[in-house]
């Protein structure tokens, strides 16, 4: 079948390049092990030197891998897993202090980060746009100054959903787990007291979800204009969500996410390249989909990581 799809491929013009895969056997419903063989006959054919492939065995593993890719000398370090695989892979690299280039093959639940930047969710074919397609520098952002990543730092309302969703639910229901476990919240949805410094302006007030955002799509259910959105300008985008109190306030906030204007009062929308939250700290954030506490004094510094990556889409 691998054979097959690839005949609709041009003939692949080999690389001399050095490259790690790391493949994450349990994401999504197990598809990155089921087309264990088509990806790596496919990075095969396109590189001089057969790929060296590592399997992910526990949380945090893929990072401590991409940094040992990143010391030995690889040339490119391309993962196949979900977004929180991919985030590990970045704080490998990033952490490293070596400049290398990543690839993606999208084979997780929900893969918001992959279908928001256009990276294909066919594996055989994301694999070979990991080493033929362009080159792309994009920024990440830095979670006080301990983490990056790629796409969302979020909380507040379906936050939670991101990491209590078991991974057996993950795997049959796909993103529609996500939407069931951030259901349980509405009964019982708590404003959140939140207080925003960014660039210059203090924003504070009540708000149900906040996120700090490089992406156009924010829980594969809110889309952000890509006029509005470029993943390397050196800001993210601020979106905070008050809570409807009435159908008139649902009413705005479905208008909202259906059309990607958040021009009303339910909504702050900011864009900043410096952001400071300060948060109860009880809240949890939830960081490429991984959780994330709130430090003991209640802050949080997000800052953006301008162009400190290169990912080949």
């Amino acid at each position: 079948m691998g054979l097959l799809r690839r005949n609709k491929y041009k003939k692949l013009v080999k690389k001399s390049e050095k490259i790690f895969l790391i493949i994450n056997p349990v994401s999504g419903k197990l598809k990155a092990r089921a087309a264990l063989f088509d990806i790596v006959q496919t990075l095969s054919e396109s590189s001089e030197f057969p790929p060296t492939v590592a399997m992910t065995e526990y949380k945090g593993h893929a990072e401590k891998l991409a940094a040992v890719a990143a010391a030995g000398g690889y040339d490119r370090v391309i993962c196949c897993g979900g977004d929180g695989t991919l985030n590990e892979v970045i704080n490998g690299v990033i952490k490293s202090k070596k400049k290398i280039k990543l690839g993606y093959i999208p084979a997780g639940s929900t893969n918001d980060f992959a279908s928001g930047i256009g990276i294909s969710l066919d594996l055989p074919t994301a694999a070979v746009n990991a080493i033929e397609g362009t080159d792309t520098e994009l920024d990440v952002g830095s979670f006080n100054g301990e983490r990056f990543f790629s796409y969302i730092a979020s909380f507040g309302i379906f936050t939670a959903s991101s990491y209590t969703a078991p991974q057996e639910t993950k795997n049959v229901l796909g993103h529609f787990a996500y939407v069931l476990e951030g259901l349980k919240d509405l009964a019982s949805v708590q404003s959140i007291h939140v207080k925003c410094e960014l660039d210059g302006e203090e924003i504070e007030g009540d708000y149900v979800f906040g996120a700090i955002a490089n992406t156009f799509k924010i829980g594969g259910i809110v889309k952000l204009s890509r006029d509005t959105v470029k993943l390397n300008d050196g800001v993210f985008e601020i979106v905070l969500v008050k809570k409807p109190e009435n159908i008139n306030d649902f009413n705005k906030i479905g208008a909202s996410v259906a059309s990607s204007n958040f021009d009303n009062d339910m909504f702050v929308f900011r864009k900043a390249e410096k952001i400071t939250v300060t948060l109860p700290n009880n809240v949890i954030w939830s960081v490429d989909g991984e959780q994330q506490n709130t430090p003991e004094d209640g802050k949080t510094v997000i800052s953006v990581a301008k162009r400190s990556i290169t990912l080949t889409i």
